[in-house]
């Protein structure tokens, strides 16, 4: 019998390998508004908060207008750019599983409502998922919003959902709505982030994160 009756998995960096073209999403936009350079490293570490909040803790002295310029500028790029980011691999498998297995799964992410669906569509995931949450319908990560509404949704109990994501936000978010949470070290964090948060565990991919939770759910 498993520990958990809900599983939620973030999005990008966690099943989506998207890491990479949401940071060079974001470079053209500062460029375009010719705003100061940052390095890539920098931008990959607010990847999992919603847009105007990764927009504020990139640029902490911008004005309200700025911020939003940034924000609507990226969104714009990021929808307007045919890249199609692939799935890492192992995610459908893994979220078909777990979908056959009768868990009740969700996704709660920093994307838009229009980003996510989006990538529901191209990625084919959307049917296996029971309900998601995005940040501009919620507070952004690490507030603990977005899961707690999603646990209500079910009626399930917190103790009983695990959340699946790979930055410090997902992990905090998870601790803040008293649930457990699995990071994966294949997205934006890397495994001494992911540790400080003090997980249930770090696997490398979703082929670890599958056997993780074989292992979770066998007899001892």
């Amino acid at each position: 019998m498993s520990h958990y009756d809900l599983i939620v998995f973030d999005w990008d960096g966690t099943l989506m390998d998207s890491t990479g073209h949401i940071v060079t999403c974001m470079q053209q936009a500062i460029t375009q508004l010719e705003l100061a350079p940052l390095d890539d490293a920098a931008i990959s570490h607010i990847i999992g908060l919603g847009l105007s909040e990764a927009a504020y803790v990139l640029y902490p002295n911008a004005s309200p207008e700025t911020i939003n310029l940034l924000a609507d500028t990226y969104r714009d790029i990021w929808l307007s750019n045919p890249l199609d980011t692939p799935l890492f691999a192992n995610a459908y498998n893994l979220v078909q599983s777990l979908n056959d297995q009768n868990y009740f799964l969700g996704v709660a992410t920093g994307k838009s409502r229009r980003g996510l669906d989006k990538v529901l569509v191209s990625s084919k995931l959307g049917p296996l998922f029971h309900a998601t949450r995005c940040a501009g319908e919620c507070h952004s990560k690490p507030h603990p919003q977005m899961l707690e509404e999603l646990i209500t949704y079910f009626g399930v109990d917190a103790n009983k959902t695990l959340m699946i994501g790979d930055t410090e936000y997902d992990l905090q978010m998870a601790h803040n709505a008293g649930a457990d949470s699995l990071g994966i070290s294949h997205g934006a964090h890397g495994v001494e982030t992911l540790q400080a948060c003090s997980p249930k565990g770090i696997v490398a991919d979703l082929h670890q994160a599958q056997q993780w939770l074989i292992n979770l759910s066998s007899p001892r």
